[in-house]
């Protein structure tokens, strides 16, 4: 594999690097001062600060900070790559036309410019997914609990999309969230939400304003105001923490312990 990598590069250095790593397909990564400015849906500028982006072939754009594992923006796949000495600094552009979006990334200085020929990771197969635990629930609905019954999967809601829906031995609706982790509180509230989202579709008793605080103190499986239907959510994960435990408690929700894949 060819790797490229200049340390403190002039502008032009990094500059000429670039415009030859966009002609190979390099996976491109430029660390150093910069300020990051967005135009399309919305706007949005970042002051001054040292910024890892990078450049992918396939036209996706990120630019990272020193905290989360998410960008703090990025252009998607099918976006196209410009670079350019203006005014005294590196400019490297991400555009796309549908929609119409920019990501500008404005460069005092370079740190780090490295290119290199990235191949062979578009055929990840991923082993304990949540879609394997999907499979298994599916398979054997018994898991999660006697006399559960999967009506849907990726069920539509105001909420976003379940990743079960279903009806216990009782009949009532069944909300299951899967996640294939150890997971926190925001996986409740997650759940929460979409519990709150069938309620509301269902006729079911008035939601709380704020989402997924309880308010009333019944928790968001509740029924209706004949003490008819029952709208349940089930969270499906290997663990919890304590604090997502008291907040399934607090919620009337249940746990369920099931791994991705079964245990040899």
């Amino acid at each position: 594999m060819t790797v490229t990598s200049v340390h403190d590069p002039s502008h032009r250095e990094a500059l000429w690097e670039l415009e030859d790593a966009f002609e190979r397909g390099d996976l491109i990564s430029v660390f150093g001062r910069c300020t990051v400015s967005y135009e399309g849906r919305a706007a949005s500028d970042l002051g001054a600060g040292d910024r890892l982006l990078v450049l992918k072939p396939d036209g996706a754009a990120l630019v990272h900070t020193d905290e989360g594992r998410q960008p703090v923006n990025w252009q998607p796949p099918g976006s196209e790559h410009h670079a350019a000495v203006r005014e005294g600094r590196l400019r490297v552009r991400s555009t796309r036309t549908n929609p119409d979006e920019t990501l500008t990334v404005r460069f005092d200085r370079v740190h780090q410019l490295s290119a290199m020929a990235v191949t062979g990771g578009r055929d990840l197969a991923l082993h304990g997914s949540e879609e394997d635990l999907r499979t298994r629930i599916l398979e054997r609905p018994e898991l999660v609990e006697p006399g559960f019954e999967p009506k849907a999967t990726e069920r539509p809601s105001s909420a976003g999309p379940m990743d079960v829906f279903g009806v216990d031995g009782d009949g009532n609706p069944v909300v299951v969230e899967l996640k294939r982790r150890r997971v926190g509180p925001d996986a409740v509230g997650q759940l929460a939400r979409y519990v709150r989202a069938l309620r509301e579709e269902l006729g079911a008793a008035d939601a709380d304003a704020d989402g997924d605080a309880l308010g009333d103190g019944d928790g968001d499986a509740l029924s209706d105001g004949d003490g008819g239907t029952l709208v349940r959510g089930v969270l499906v994960a290997p663990s919890v923490t304590d604090r997502a435990a008291e907040r399934l408690a607090d919620r009337g929700f249940d746990h369920v312990a099931l791994e991705p894949t079964p245990e040899e």
